[in-house]
Parts: structure tokens; C-alpha cells; sequence
């Protein structure tokens, strides 16, 4: 009986010990499984981010292999451009340091002939854009066929149907290619090899090559194209704004300022003058794009990192991937929507309809009414201002700028040029008192310091 009941007791823990041990492997094959999927989920999140955030780095290495790929391709005679010779054969196109990758666009400094500019390209292949079409039907041994029966008002025609489909923009068809693509071109009495019309094409399918191109000659306020190799394009290297702590640009040697950060009338030793003409010239850049062009030209992207200055203080438009003339601006903001926050273009928006569910397709903000808030008025807050901030001129100068960045002025064309032409005259006064005052401390036998008006 009681061996009977010690081998029932044994079978009993015998049974016991399989059901916990049976539990532990389910409960670590579970927990297995678990750190397995999280080790994989881990793994490809890491690897999602890598792709995303580091595989288009901005590396002077990648940089470098870029450039080298497009000096093959012009030796090979894929493409050309008036700057290949001095990039590819005589070295005078130096690579300097890379600035910046962003959803496939290159952007590098490099010195041209003791020269700052700033190479661009919209995607990093030549065979990344797409071919011009009307070559694959010619025969081209030795490119002869192109030039036969590729007559230059051919190449103006596709040139114009291109720049009117980028830009929104109907172009004069009298307008010559020199104009389009530089001197080089010209130099050549206008007869194309395949290399240059296919540069050509790729270059006309950036909107900002187009658009720097298209007002070359007509703006003082968008940055000049220097020339260009293959796919990419060299534009003046211009000293950029910057958007923290409301500084607004960087002096450095290339403007032909003393070198150092300034925001507004904060720091000691800056002549308040010389912000005060930039704002004129913010101003005259605002009416400019508004009066001196077949169509209005919108700015979508306003903020200090796309405006530079020259050495004449001249405001300049660096980044213009977002300007878009009035026809394709309708375009863009014609969409359908249930709210007027369906109708923001990044800096361009427009009201909802909610009747038709569309949005309007005039702008109802403007260019003035942006720079107005996003760099007039921290630029000329009573914080930066300090003790000057009370002075009867720069109270009403923040006046005039609250008014105009808290008053849409896009529907109302009046309007806009009327504050622009309060805030213009109280600027030029600012600068003839400042004058003033200089002329009384020379007079008064005072050492005259950039703080003083």
C-alpha cells in the first residue's frame, strides 16, 4: 500500500514536472518569438532610416564622384557646356565642400577662376532627366543629321513649349537661345550637336535653371547664372540669411562687410543704415515682381535661408524652387476642399469655396505680407530695438509693419502698394535722419560710432 502510494505520488510530480516544464518551453518559445519580431522590426526601422536620412549624406567624397562621373560623361560626348573645359580639362572649376542633399537635388560651392559659385543640380544623373525626345528619330553618325535637320527655331520652339509648361508662363517665340543657354551657343553660330541639345533639355527640366534664366537680364533680385556642364548649373555664391535667434544674414568676406552675425540693432558696431537699405530693397524687390513682369510672381517660400545680399546691399532671391508666375499659381491653388486650411500652399493660400468644395484661385496673402511677418517684424521688434524701440519713427515703423503683416493684402492690390509705399517713405526718412545726425556729430566735433543716429 504504501509503496503503491509513493509510486502514485511520484507519477503525480513526474506529471507535475512535465506540465511546468511543458509551461517554461511555451512561455520561452513565446518569449523567443517576441524578441525575434522586435529584433526585426528594429532592424528594418533602422535600416528605413539609414536609407531615408543618411544614403543621400551630403559628403565631399560623394561630392567629388558626382562631378568626376560628369567630366566621363563630356568626355565621352554625352554632354557639354561652357563650363566642362575648366571643370573637366583646364581644373579652374575647384570643388570646394558640398552644401546640401535634399530629395535628390545636389547643391556644391566651388571656386571658378578665384570665384565663389554654386553648382546645382535638380537630380544627381545626367541619365536621370528625360531624353529629348526628337533625337531618338534622327539618324546621328557623327551628329551630321542634327545639324541638318534640327534648324535652331526647331530648338527655340521646344525650348519655349518647355519653359511655358515649367513656369506657367507664355514666352515670345522671337526669344533667341543665347538667352536660354549663354554664350557658348552663340559662339557658335547656332549649330547644335547632340551633347548640347540634350544639356539643353536637362537644364530646361529644373524650373529654377528656367526661372534664373528666363529673368537673367530683367531682375536685379534673383541670383545670376555663370554657366553650366551637362545637367548642372553655376550660379553666384551669395551669402545666405539664417532663421534662428533673428539673425537675418551672416557677413562675411564674399559681401564685402565686416565679418560677423547681426541682427538688426542688437549687437554694438553694426550700422543700423545698412538694414534699413536692406529693407528698402526688400521693398523694391516686393514691387518689382508684382508691376515689372506680363504676370505677377508669387513667392511660396519666404523665410531669411533663401534671400542673400550683394555687396551693394541688393536683396536676392537664391532659392526659388517655390516662385511661381500668376497662371501656375491658379493652378496650384485651384484644388478641391473642405476647409481653408485645404487651400495653404506652403506661404501662398487662398479661401475655400464651400459651396463649389473648391479653393479660389487667387492668392488672398502676398509677398509683402510674409516678408512683413516672417522677417520685418522680428526684425524690427521693440525687443531687437532696445531703448531705440520708443524713438517717433521706429514706433511708427512697427506700426506700419504689424498693420501690413496682419493685413491680407493678395485680393487687394491697392492696398499692398500703399503700405509698401508707407513703409518705403519711413525707411528713407530713417536714413536721412540718421544722415542728419552723423553730419551734426562731425559738425559738433563728436566721434561718430554706428549706434549713434
Amino acid at each position: 500500500m504504501w509503496g503503491s502510494r509513493c509510486f502514485l505520488g511520484t507519477a503525480r510530480k513526474c506529471c507535475l514536472l512535465r506540465w511546468m516544464s511543458l509551461k517554461v518551453c511555451k512561455r520561452s518559445t513565446l518569449l523567443f518569438g517576441v524578441l525575434w519580431f522586435g529584433s526585426w522590426l528594429l532592424l528594418n526601422g533602422l535600416l528605413f532610416v539609414h536609407r531615408n536620412m543618411f544614403s543621400d549624406a551630403c559628403t565631399d567624397d560623394k561630392s567629388r564622384r558626382i562631378l568626376h562621373r560628369v567630366c566621363e560623361e563630356y568626355q565621352q560626348g554625352v554632354l557639354t557646356g561652357d563650363l566642362c573645359e575648366d571643370l573637366c580639362i583646364e581644373g579652374t572649376v575647384e570643388y570646394k565642400r558640398c552644401l546640401y542633399y535634399e530629395n535628390g537635388k545636389k547643391v556644391m560651392v566651388a571656386d571658378w577662376r578665384g570665384i565663389p559659385v554654386v553648382l546645382k543640380s535638380k537630380l544627381e544623373n545626367f541619365s536621370s532627366y528625360e531624353p529629348f525626345g526628337f533625337l531618338d528619330y534622327l539618324d546621328t553618325p557623327g551628329n551630321i543629321r542634327v545639324q541638318e535637320e534640327l534648324t535652331p527655331l526647331d530648338v527655340v520652339l521646344y525650348a519655349t513649349l518647355e519653359i511655358k509648361s515649367s513656369l506657367g508662363l507664355e514666352t515670345n517665340i522671337n526669344m533667341t537661345m543665347p538667352q536660354l543657354w549663354g554664350q557658348h551657343v552663340r559662339d557658335q553660330g547656332w549649330v547644335y550637336t547632340q551633347a548640347e541639345l540634350a544639356s539643353l533639355w536637362a537644364l530646361l527640366q529644373q524650373e529654377e535653371y528656367t526661372f534664373l534664366r528666363m529673368l537673367q537680364d530683367l531682375s536685379q533680385h534673383v541670383a545670376k547664372v555663370v554657366g553650366s556642364c551637362g545637367h548642372f548649373y553655376a550660379v553666384e555664391y551669395l551669402v545666405a540669411g539664417h532663421a534662428w535667434d533673428q539673425n537675418i544674414f551672416s557677413i562675411d568676406d564674399s559681401s564685402g562687410l565686416d565679418q560677423t552675425s547681426w541682427n538688426g540693432y542688437a549687437r554694438p558696431g553694426i550700422d543700423r543704415d545698412r538694414i534699413h537699405r536692406i529693407a528698402l530693397s526688400f521693398l523694391e524687390m516686393v514691387g518689382h515682381f508684382e508691376e515689372d513682369f506680363s504676370h505677377h510672381l508669387h513667392l511660396c517660400d519666404i523665410k531669411p535661408e533663401n534671400f542673400a545680399i550683394r555687396k551693394d546691399l541688393t536683396v536676392v532671391a537664391i532659392d526659388v524652387d517655390m516662385a511661381f508666375f500668376e497662371p501656375k499659381m491658379q493652378d496650384i491653388l485651384e484644388q478641391n476642399c473642405t476647409s481653408d486650411r485645404d487651400c495653404n500652399f506652403f506661404d501662398c493660400v487662398s479661401k475655400c469655396d464651400t459651396h463649389t468644395k473648391k479653393c479660389g484661385s487667387k492668392r488672398k496673402n502676398s509677398n509683402l505680407q510674409v516678408i512683413c511677418e516672417k522677417i520685418f517684424r522680428p526684425w524690427f521688434s521693440p525687443t531687437v530695438l532696445g531703448s531705440n524701440a520708443e524713438l517717433p519713427l521706429q514706433v511708427e515703423l512697427q506700426s506700419a509693419v504689424q498693420e501690413c503683416a496682419e493685413t491680407e493684402g493678395g485680393l487687394n492690390v491697392e492696398f499692398g502698394r500703399a503700405i509698401r509705399q508707407r513703409l518705403s517713405g519711413l525707411l528713407t526718412h530713417l536714413l536721412q535722419e540718421s544722415a542728419a545726425n552723423k553730419q551734426a556729430h562731425i559738425r559738433s566735433g563728436h566721434p561718430h560710432t554706428a549706434l549713434n543716429f
